[in-house]
């Protein structure tokens, strides 16, 4: 469930209802604590979609509908569906417009889906920019979410650190789309240096070498490589792209 993973909510059930931390969403009928905790116990991303579903169905007011919309919209980012995922952070953003979340998934998608001749590239462009800095413009100063449970002032600052490099990653993205190398170059470095996940840290730093291998900037791109195929805890997803990329940077070196 990555960033919305519950770490220690410490839900417990008093007098049939669901009993809260500090700040959390109020519970109204029994009923509805016990959609909330099929939620919270559903098991993969169908399940979690099928959860919030029924929550959001059967309780159109409960208090708990930000949250369930945004599990929904990271469940469906695991699936990779995309169009499951910008309608569920569509509908986050409506129920919470300052949701920085929400923001960040609609950026990152609409900036990695849109295409050269999209005629409505621009357009699209501009709003994932728009929503990109402003999600990190809000998240530089968030508090921690009640969801956040148990979860260290230290976590939840790496935590924050990691959205804003998703942040920097959708401007990044924006930028190559439209051919800003770069920009595009400056925004995953940014998002690299930024990031505390290690796998987020190498992901940026995979896209830093993919815009500097469309850039023609080959031995850049192999100063990134080299040292992330040495590491040995490199995911291995991240490693055939690594290896991919460093071949596109040697073959295009050779010919130059």
């Amino acid at each position: 469930m990555n960033k919305f993973v519950i770490l220690g909510i410490g839900f417990a059930l008093g007098g049939g209802l669901l009993i809260a931390q500090d700040k959390m969403p109020k519970v109204k009928t029994p009923k509805e604590g016990e959609a909330i905790q099929a939620l919270l116990q559903a098991q993969g991303p169908d399940a979690r979609i099928a959860a919030a579903e029924n929550l959001l169905t059967k309780f159109a007011d409960t208090e708990f509908k930000t949250f369930a919309l945004q599990l929904a919209t990271e469940s469906a980012s695991e699936k990779n569906d995309a169009e499951k995922l910008i309608i569920y952070a569509e509908r986050t953003l409506e129920s919470d417009p300052k949701s920085y979340f929400a923001m960040l998934r609609i950026a990152s998608s609409l900036a990695q889906r849109t295409r050269e001749f999209d005629l409505d590239k621009e357009e699209k462009l501009t709003r994932a920019d728009k929503l990109a800095k402003e999600a990190m413009e809000i998240v530089k100063d968030a508090p921690k979410p009640w969801f956040y449970g148990q979860a260290t002032d230290e976590q939840w600052t790496g935590a924050r650190n990691d959205f804003m490099g998703e942040g920097h990653e959708a401007l990044g993205m924006s930028a190559l789309a439209r051919k800003k190398y770069d920009d595009a170059i400056t925004h995953f470095k940014q998002a690299a240096e930024v990031a505390a996940n290690p796998d987020a840290k190498s992901r940026a730093k995979l896209r830093v070498a993919q815009a500097c291998n469309t850039a023609g900037k080959f031995d850049e791109a192999l100063a990134v490589l080299e040292p992330l195929l040495a590491d040995q805890n490199l995911n291995p997803g991240f490693r055939q792209f690594a290896g991919q990329e460093k071949l596109r940077a040697v073959t295009g070196k050779s010919k130059k």
